[in-house]
């Protein structure tokens, strides 16, 4: 069984700009990739902020308006984007970042903290070589109950290893797993479903294995 990473489903084709691209590009980029934020990176193809829509509009947002007091700091900071006229001046640094090698799970997370819809994926020198969107992550789940059947099977061969016998059944359809059957320990049905819930494509796993020995009390040793 293989946990899928972000370079598993993520976008190789991104489109990038440099800091001294002008607003127009990167609004003209923007529409005509149909993406709605593009990474802004240096010669080196080393990440330094990413350009969005939201950042883009700005300068509607605040056409006309005055600018904001001193105290209304978030206000400001975006009232000081709205003049800007390049990638550079209008993009959001720090950005939040994946590798490669981070996991589909990690990089679930990473966007939800950040209230992000994508993550720039950058390779073992700090380069860009991608993109993932909430869209790309989803991939995971649309894998066919044949391919997500194969590792069940491999990750129930593994946690029967020190069974001396056992019966498990497991059932894939539309990504949920049924598991039926008896082995020998409680610990053992729990390993068993713990290792299915892990699978790339897994939603559900409903366990009603039976076992003839309870070492709740010893595993929690």
């Amino acid at each position: 069984m293989r946990l899928w990473h972000v370079n598993d489903v993520m976008t190789s084709d991104v489109a990038a700009v440099e800091a001294d691209t002008p607003y127009r590009d990167v609004a003209d980029l923007l529409a005509s990739r149909r993406v709605n934020a593009v990474p802004v990176v240096d010669a080196d193809r080393h990440v330094l902020g990413v350009v969005s829509e939201s950042d883009l509009l700005r300068k509607i947002e605040f056409v006309g308006s005055e600018r904001p007091r001193w105290f209304e700091r978030r206000k400001l900071r975006q009232h000081r984007k709205a003049a800007g006229r390049t990638a550079g001046e209008l993009m959001t640094s720090p950005t939040v970042i994946a590798l490669t090698s981070t996991s589909v799970p990690v990089a679930a997370r990473r966007m939800a903290e950040a209230g992000v819809k994508q993550l720039p994926v950058l390779d073992d020198l700090g380069r860009l070589v991608g993109i993932v969107s909430r869209g790309d992550l989803l991939k995971e789940h649309q894998r066919p109950d044949d391919e997500i059947r194969a590792d069940v099977t491999v990750a129930l061969s593994e946690a029967l290893l020190a069974e001396n016998w056992s019966t498990i059944t497991a059932v894939v359809e539309r990504g949920a797993v049924t598991l039926t059957g008896r082995v020998e320990r409680w610990s053992t049905a729990i390993l068993a479903a713990r290792r299915i819930r892990m699978i790339p494509g897994v939603v559900e796993v409903t366990e009603t294995v039976e076992f003839d020995v309870d070492d709740q009390a010893m595993a929690a040793i």
